[in-house]
């Protein structure tokens, strides 16, 4: 599994090209020929234009994507300072916190990838001693993941050490502003 990589550049000159396309009338990108589509130097033009202008929900938006991709980068580089994947450890921690043992479709829709992607992470930790597989006790048909004991060593051995790096990026924020963060997300996050 790769590192993430972010920009966001990347992710506001995306949402230009969308909007010159539905400026232009229609709402699929792969409707429009290669030749429609503007040049590097009029995306940036009209990157600049839209960045004059842009809506105070779209600048929330932006921040709060740069600010995750920022945290989540910081929180990368401390696993792969370690010679660990983030995502993996995030696998590790969601069956921890479940008490141990969970089913795989289960986790993947906590940790927001697919049934069919969850195997591309399980599969190394299963390899390197960290979770084990078992069938269900109640559904021969299922399988269920379980920490391991090497699992919760390496979690307990390294989580501290993450906690700091995340709480060094945070701490630019006071201890009210923490609280306000968390509920302000907590409200956008209700569905």
């Amino acid at each position: 599994m790769g590192t993430l990589t972010f920009s966001i550049e990347k992710v506001i000159l995306n949402y230009i090209v969308k909007l010159l396309t539905k400026w232009r009338g229609t709402d699929r990108m792969d409707q429009l020929q290669e030749e429609n589509l503007p040049s590097i130097d009029s995306k940036q033009d009209a990157l600049q234009e839209y960045l004059l202008h842009l809506p105070l929900p779209n600048t929330a938006f932006f921040i709060m994507v740069e600010a995750t991709a920022n945290l989540v980068a910081v929180s990368e580089k401390y696993w792969q300072s370690k010679g660990l994947n983030g995502a993996r450890i995030r696998v590790l921690v969601e069956i921890a916190k479940d008490g141990g043992t969970m089913l795989p479709s289960v986790l993947a829709e906590k940790i927001g990838v697919t049934k069919a992607n969850i195997s591309l992470l399980l599969t190394p930790l299963e390899r390197d001693g960290y979770i084990a597989r078992a069938e269900h006790a109640r559904d021969g048909r299922k399988t269920v993941i379980s920490i391991t004991d090497a699992g919760r060593t390496l979690l307990s051995g390294h989580l501290p050490g993450n906690r700091e790096a995340v709480a060094r990026q945070m701490d630019k924020l006071d201890e009210q502003e923490q609280h306000q963060l968390i509920i302000l997300l907590q409200k956008l996050n209700m569905s």
